[in-house]
């Protein structure tokens, strides 16, 4: 059986839920990193968060990822949080993201997933997250 929601809330107070991506198979893919081990750092335009009516994350608070149903899987602590403009982003950070070979291929997905959400320019203020996970839920 499943943990709900708010069940994953309650056991973290103050956590914020969100479903990485802007598919199901993004979604599943990049879930599939986290569990494994192999992504520990995300980002997103800055403006992105408030589009979606979603609190930054911030450093210590623990959230709830999401697969794309809705259903919790996974409790992600927030270790650090920086702001840098899309074309500053580094080698290093890229590597940590764990779904891209290099920064050229980093560069292009995430133009494209940027542009979908009307939010990609050269010089866009990214939220770059590292954290660690907590609790595997499913």
């Amino acid at each position: 059986m499943h943990l709900s929601l708010e069940d994953a809330q309650a056991r973290y107070p103050g956590a914020q839920a969100f479903a990485f991506g802007d598919s199901a198979a993004l979604n599943a893919e990049i879930l599939a990193l986290v569990r494994a081990g192999r992504k520990t750092v995300t980002c997103d335009a800055l403006a992105a968060f408030e589009a979606r009516g979603e609190a930054a994350p911030q450093p210590g608070r623990i959230d709830i990822a999401t697969d794309w149903a809705g259903q919790p899987v996974l409790a992600l602590r927030t270790l650090t949080v920086q702001h840098m403009s899309f074309d500053e982003m580094t080698v290093e950070l890229v590597a940590d993201q764990g779904e891209f070979r290099d920064l050229a291929e980093w560069r292009r997905g995430y133009e494209a997933y940027l542009t979908r959400s009307g939010q990609f320019a050269p010089d866009v203020l990214m939220l770059v997250e590292r954290f660690e996970v907590v609790e595997v839920f499913a």
